[in-house]
């Protein structure tokens, strides 16, 4: 197995700076998508301010023994005023606060937006440079517009649950927020994108992001195959129907190796390896398309050799033989491993809610050498910074106005 090694402990430093630094974000986005894609602008300097509603943002309610994990982990970096926007009064501070920022998030139902006074056309007559991330599950035309979509619906919809899973066997849904976290990521391209294009151009535009096509870009060539062959690709576990063999295998002390031969020279050397070198004569296994046509049997070759192995022996004979082999991970072996660690994939932050004081969060993606991302704060409490963004901006008799009338929750008194 991998060395083990301390995580690095970093200090969130209120005075660092990222290359989008002075980029102010108005996020009023819920669950994981919206802020995916606001985490990574946050990471590399943006001010990201969430505009959260009274119950504070829904990732908040995911509480592992009490403690808010997801919201602390995707909103670092952030900022949190918190608003009635059933108020008049608190859609105008949404409309002040997008009239002097670059972007604007959302991921309200399509058409709330619009009943709110916040239409795009309205932001933009205001903010003639604003770029707008809407973020749906369907996206904001097309007949399934007015429909719930969550990530689950779509990830059976774009095709890729019946894609995962063994063939005799129910299809699988993914035990994460791959919906979401695929259209984060595609949302913080076309964010930067955009903004690009407001920067040469000082025109601001709509970005139409659903959960649905970002999943379904990534299945590519699905579809070209499909019309080439006319035959659905079966669900094949953890084989590939590209290359053969390709598979988890399980050692002699109950370990996971995945191992792949995606080229014919890491084939010879794994029969090598295994003291099969005639296999890779054989008219069966000669070529790929050879032993795609005998998956069964060549599986088997390998899966026993592998079942004779400690996972530890496995990984030290198959990479001093030069094939391509890796274990099979859980938390409790990333938790401290000296690779994950090395790369400060997985850090540890100051958090006095954890055991120990600390709080493991993934390092900042994606990694720049002239500017890298930046820990500057802790995700925020519900309004905490109410005063600091929404009292310049509305002036101080204002700002207690609303404070009082319950339009500005949360955060400390005035």
């Amino acid at each position: 197995m991998a060395d083990r090694a301390g995580l690095r402990r970093r200090d969130f430093d209120p005075a660092a700076r990222g290359a989008l630094d002075g980029l102010r974000v108005v996020d009023l986005s819920r669950l994981v998508a919206g802020n995916m894609l606001t985490k990574v602008l946050a990471d590399h300097g943006a001010e990201v301010v969430k505009v959260e509603p009274p119950a504070g943002d829904s990732l908040r309610a995911w509480k592992v023994k009490g403690v808010e994990t997801s919201w602390k982990t995707w909103c670092r970096n952030k900022r949190s005023i918190c608003l009635d926007l059933r108020a008049a009064a608190g859609v105008e501070v949404v409309r002040r606060l997008a009239a002097d920022a670059a972007l604007f998030v959302e991921s309200f139902r399509p058409g709330v937006l619009e009943e709110m006074g916040l239409s795009p056309d309205a932001l933009l007559a205001a903010n003639p440079r604003l770029v707008i991330v809407r973020v749906s599950g369907w996206g904001q035309t097309g007949p399934f517009s007015h429909k719930p979509g969550f990530g689950t619906l779509v990830e059976g919809y774009a095709g890729f649950a019946a894609l995962n899973g063994f063939a005799d066997r129910e299809p699988v849904l993914p035990p994460m927020f791959m919906a979401d976290a695929y259209a984060g990521l595609y949302g913080a391209s076309a964010a930067m994108i955009a903004l690009r294009h407001a920067e040469t151009t000082g025109q601001g535009q709509v970005v139409d992001l659903s959960l649905f096509e970002p999943l379904f870009a990534v299945l590519e060539p699905q579809m070209a195959n499909w019309r080439l062959t006319r035959q659905v690709k079966p669900r094949t576990g953890s084989r590939s129907t590209n290359t053969a063999p390709r598979n988890a295998y399980r050692t002699k002390d109950g370990g996971w190796v995945g191992l792949s031969t995606s080229t014919q020279a890491v084939f010879v050397r794994l029969m090598r390896s295994i003291g099969r070198p005639e296999l890779a004569e054989d008219p069966r296994f000669r070529t790929n398309p050879d032993r795609l046509q005998h998956i069964e049997e060549i599986d088997g070759v390998v899966r026993d050799a592998i079942a004779r192995m400690t996972l530890d022996e496995a990984l030290a004979q198959f990479d001093r033989d030069g094939v391509t082999i890796g274990p099979i991970m859980d938390v409790r072996g990333l938790d401290g491993d000296a690779y994950v660690a090395g790369r400060e994939a997985l850090i540890e932050v100051p958090d006095a809610e954890m055991p120990g004081g600390v709080l493991p969060m993934h390092g900042e993606v994606p990694r720049l050498s002239a500017t890298p991302g930046i820990l500057r704060n802790p995700a925020p409490r519900l309004g905490e910074h109410n005063a600091e963004i929404l009292r310049p901006l509305l002036g101080a008799e204002t700002f207690a106005r609303l404070q009082q009338a319950g339009v500005i929750l949360g955060g400390d008194a005035a």
